[in-house]
Parts: structure tokens; C-alpha cells; sequence
């Protein structure tokens, strides 16, 4: 062999050897890469369904609707409790991990419109909360939410113009929710049933559907004055159960019991509940 095919067959060898270890590392990092993607596929049980799919956890939704309504144009001067009752309850019940939608001096549509955004949240493991603070009237055997717009001078105009506590209430069976909490200060005298050729005052009593809990300020047919503080008796002593972390019904019934004793029995709360368990309000 002379010198130049000498000179070729080491060249020769040396890309040989490039090439093959080209080749090794392609196959090395595909394996591993492959092995990552096992890895990853085989440990994806341990990845909660939030992170896959952005959806809530079981068990951990909670959602509360709160309405405040204080400047009624019917009325001789402003509620300045319902507005402060909706910001601090908001602030506790964010603080205890719900979803809150507060509004404010509710129109209808603006509580149609916030009515629709709960349902649209629901799933079945939801546990929703529904506070309206304002005036309420019972027509018919149901309780009705008073927007600031209504313009009401018969009986017949609240079913046009208010909110049924019950329609809401259906809506919430209808999407499954897990638990429904419903708290209404909203048994004041208000300034429509002087109109009304017969009326009565207060609030219907409400017949929970299944896993429910309805809270009202007053006993069904009665009215109560508001407090001279900053916040209804009623959402005050809520929120120092609330803040005990009780159960629903614990702190509804602990809210009622209290009241009812501070009064003297004058203001008497009224609780329905057809609760299955006990629903974690804090914590």
C-alpha cells in the first residue's frame, strides 16, 4: 500500500467514526425524549384536572351572587345598609374562597344578567350563595327581589318588574348545583304596599327544593327595621359565624337564635333548610 492510499483509508475511518457518532447521539436524545414522554404520560394521574383542562376541582367550587340595593326613586330616602351588607359579605366570602359577583343597585336586566353569569359558573359540584339585600314583596305566595328600576303601583307590576327568589332557586336545581345558600334581608316595610288595595308585609315563606337553606331576616310575613350600624343585624351576625367557620346551618340557625335574643323577640329570622349535610361556609 502506498503513501496516498494510506492517507485515504485514515480518512476513510475518521468520518466513518463521525458519522457513527452522530448517529449514537441522535438515538441517545430520541430515546430520551421518548422516555420523558412515558414518564410524563405515565405520571399524568397525579396532575390535578384544573391543570389539564382549566376546570374547577371537585369539591372546591363555591360560588356567591350578592345584590345590594339601596337607592329606590320610591322611596322617601336611601338604604344604606343592603350596599354595605354586599361589600363586606363580599370581602368575607372572597376571603373564604368563593367566586363572588357582586352588583350593586341592581336594575332587572342587571340581575337577570347576573343570574345568567351564576348559572353559566354551575356544575354539580358547585355550592352557590345567593344574598340580596333591599326591599322584597310577596305576591302570590312567592318573595320577590326589587330591582331600583321597578315602577310598581298594583300587585300585578311586581311579577313584572321584580325577581322571584323561587325562579332563581329553580335555576340553581336546574344546573345541578351541590348546595344552594340563600340569605335575604330584604323584610323591610317597603314603599309599594301602601298602593296595593290588599297586601301583605314581608316576605312569603319559601319551601327549599332538595340540599337548600334559606335564611330571611324576618319570620315570613313580618317586616323589621334596620339597625342604626353600619351593616344589617342580620349579615353582622352572619359574618361572626361565618368567621367561626360554622356550617350553613350551624351559622344560620346560630344568626337566628341571636338576633332573636338581642330583640327580645321582636326580630325573629326564619330558616328553611332541606340540607343533606352541612355546607362548609369557611375554611
Amino acid at each position: 500500500m502506498n503513501l496516498r492510499q494510506l492517507q485515504i483509508s485514515r480518512r476513510t475511518i475518521a468520518v466513518c467514526v463521525a458519522v457513527a457518532g452522530t448517529v449514537s447521539l441522535a438515538i441517545g436524545a430520541h430515546a430520551a425524549l421518548n422516555k420523558r414522554t412515558l414518564d410524563v404520560a405515565k405520571g399524568s394521574d397525579k396532575v390535578a384536572p384544573a391543570e389539564l383542562t382549566g376546570s374547577i376541582p371537585a369539591g372546591t367550587s363555591r360560588l356567591a351572587l350578592i345584590i345590594g340595593n339601596g337607592h329606590y326613586p320610591d322611596a322617601a330616602a336611601p338604604l344604606a345598609q343592603p350596599i354595605n351588607d354586599a361589600r363586606t359579605l363580599s370581602t368575607a366570602l372572597r376571603r373564604e374562597g368563593f367566586d363572588v359577583d357582586v352588583v350593586e343597585d341592581a336594575t332587572k336586566d342587571d340581575m337577570f344578567r347576573a343570574v345568567e353569569r351564576m348559572k353559566a359558573k354551575i356544575r354539580p359540584d358547585t355550592v352557590v350563595m345567593l344574598f340580596f339585600g333591599g326591599y322584597g314583596v310577596q305576591v302570590g305566595r312567592e318573595s320577590y327581589m326589587i330591582p331600583v328600576d321597578a315602577t310598581i303601583w298594583k300587585e300585578a307590576d311586581v311579577k313584572r318588574t321584580g325577581v322571584s327568589v323561587e325562579s332563581v332557586l329553580d335555576a340553581m336545581k336546574e344546573r345541578g348545583a351541590k348546595a344552594k345558600l340563600v340569605v335575604l334581608d330584604a323584610s323591610r316595610r317597603n314603599p309599594y304596599e301602601r298602593r296595593f288595595r290588599a297586601f301583605s308585609h314581608g316576605l312569603a315563606p319559601i319551601s327549599p327544593p332538595e340540599n337548600t337553606i334559606v335564611l330571611s331576616s324576618a319570620t315570613p310575613g313580618k317586616v323589621a327595621d334596620d339597625s342604626k350600624g353600619t351593616n344589617s343585624v342580620l349579615v353582622s351576625e352572619l359574618l361572626n359565624n361565618l368567621n367561626a367557620q360554622a356550617g350553613a346551618e350551624t351559622a344560620f340557625n346560630k344568626t337566628r337564635v341571636a338576633i332573636s335574643r338581642a330583640s327580645e323577640g321582636e326580630q325573629v329570622p326564619s330558616v328553611s333548610s332541606s340540607l343533606l349535610e352541612d355546607i362548609k361556609l369557611g375554611g
